[in-house]
């Protein structure tokens, strides 16, 4: 474990992680937490153990950034396989129901088309949705069945990748926050009349995050002298990568350090924007914005 940090709690920023297939996010995120002696880490969307991917963990004060990071659009790579359909949509559940009918390349492309833009999703019996505050994948396990309504979706991009063998597609999906993809293959597969499921699905971005960005897992359990995790952080300030900027000076950073209120002027948002505020592009806290007065939700403390 790295010794350059001592204190408990002044480490701040994300740490972006590749995470394997078999592993939960949980795993990743108290692994980061033992690495960095951080009271305070959390991810920006969960994803499931059969899964791979990105997973953003926010460590310290960039806890106070992951809203931003878990609403905003997410992209996926992965296989369904046509014909099986499955409990829990993907790979790992029992087959429930299958068929011989493989649908062409062209039914495919005219199928996708349903999903795209605007639509009502419903999750997979076996997913973390409450149900009469019960989590519906609980429920399953205990033989029952849910009945789960519709949840709005927004799908950017839906495209069909090309055949990985007889019965496997490979599609690519960019989609708003809370999408399920095992959903995506389940109703494709209902449309084509041959049934489908989920495999081998990976995150491929999340936000500002990529790949690119991300650390493999296997760094994160066998840290040598060589790697320094420190270096692997990166700033707090990327959770509000979506949101207005707004600079301010040493006297208004006092001011909101203590939960003031602060006007600016001719702030070029709208009443009631969400937006940070920094100063020499540290950020100090976020909040909103009315009549030209910024309001603070959260207080960044950075060291």
């Amino acid at each position: 474990m790295p010794s350059n940090h001592n204190t408990k709690n002044k480490v701040s920023g994300w740490l972006v992680v590749n995470k394997p297939p078999g592993i939960t996010s949980n795993r990743v995120v108290n692994i980061s937490k033992k690495i960095f002696k951080s009271k305070k880490a959390g991810h920006a969307g969960t994803l499931d153990k059969p899964a791979s991917g990105i997973l953003a963990v926010a460590i310290g004060e960039a806890t106070k950034t992951i809203p931003f990071v878990t609403n905003s659009f997410k992209g996926y790579r992965f296989v369904v396989n046509l014909g099986v359909a499955t409990d829990t949509d993907d790979a790992t559940g029992k087959i429930i129901n299958q068929t011989d009918i493989i649908p062409t390349e062209k039914a495919i492309g005219e199928a996708l088309i349903s999903f795209r833009g605007n639509i009502l999703q419903v999750p997979p019996q076996y997913s973390s949705v409450k149900i009469d505050g019960q989590r519906a994948y609980k429920m399953a396990v205990g033989g029952q069945k849910v009945e789960i309504k519709p949840r709005p979706l927004k799908v950017k991009r839906l495209e069909f990748k090309g055949w990985i063998s007889n019965n496997q597609i490979e599609l690519e999906m960019d989609c708003s926050k809370g999408g399920y993809v095992r959903s995506i293959a389940r109703d494709l597969g209902l449309k084509l009349g041959c049934l489908a499921h989920v495999d081998n699905l990976t995150r491929t971005w999340s936000g500002p995050f990529e790949l690119a960005h991300a650390q493999p897992f296997s760094n994160l359990t066998e840290i040598t002298p060589e790697n320094n995790p420190f270096d692997w952080l990166l700033p707090l300030e990327k959770g509000f990568y979506d949101l207005p900027e707004i600079n301010c000076n040493l006297n208004q950073v006092k001011d909101i350090r203590h939960g003031k209120t602060v006007s600016f002027s001719n702030v070029p948002v709208e009443d009631n924007s969400k937006v940070w505020v920094s100063s020499e592009g540290k950020a100090i806290a976020w909040g909103f914005i009315l009549s030209n007065v910024f309001h603070p939700k959260r207080i960044i403390n950075q060291y």
